[in-house]
């Protein structure tokens, strides 16, 4: 296989291709930061409470068959 990309082993260029729109890279960025923002500042801790919680009722259920 060639080490050019397909783009370019058909001939065309950058210039024929133009340019992202502003506004698409303003609703990318903006689609990240809520993604992000919604996996680590809301889920990350849900889940670790879940993990805490399920912990101690583990400890709990193995000091009550002692």
């Amino acid at each position: 296989m060639s080490s050019r990309s397909v783009w370019r082993s058909e001939g065309r260029s950058i210039e024929e291709k133009g340019w992202v729109p502003l506004g698409h890279w303003v609703a990318w960025f903006g689609g990240l930061a809520v993604a992000v923002t919604t996996f680590y500042v809301i889920l990350t801790p849900v889940w670790i409470g879940l993990r805490v919680a399920a912990w101690i009722a583990e400890f709990r259920s193995r000091r009550s068959r002692l």
